[in-house]
């Protein structure tokens, strides 16, 4: 008999944002949308910031994520994340402003450390500017 769901938990340092059954997660994964069904083969895999989205019981649940990785396995997947917040708790105006302090940041002259950082923030405030959307 065929596995219909797998057990999914989404850490981040601050809690324990979703622990529980999924029928099937879409993750930002470094080289594109990721999708996981019950019984996937192993991986390891990096996440970048973006919109996460997990099935369970019919009704998909959204929520933007940061930087992380992610262990898959058949029966059991584990999301360790910086960040992650459902829709309702982006703080817009919040993004926006750390959107244009990014890019500003980005136009000016700096070390590649600084620059690196200012990418990650940028991508942090478009995820999170992009899930309030929704």
């Amino acid at each position: 008999m065929a596995q219909t769901s797998f057990y999914l938990e989404i850490i981040t340092p601050e809690r324990q944002f979703y622990i529980g059954p999924a029928h099937a997660l879409i993750i930002p994964a470094v080289d594109g949308e990721m999708g996981i069904y019950p019984g996937h083969e192993p991986v390891v895999t990096a996440i970048e910031p973006g919109e996460l989205r997990y099935e369970n019981e019919g009704v998909w649940e959204s929520a933007v994520v940061g930087s992380g990785f992610a262990e898959i396995k058949p029966d059991y997947v584990i999301l360790l994340v910086g960040f992650a917040e459902h829709p309702e708790e982006v703080d817009r105006k919040r993004a926006e402003a750390a959107k244009l302090r990014a890019e500003e940041r980005l136009r000016q002259k700096q070390s590649i450390q600084e620059y690196y950082h200012s990418k990650a923030a940028l991508a942090r405030a478009m995820a999170r500017l992009k899930i309030g959307r929704h």
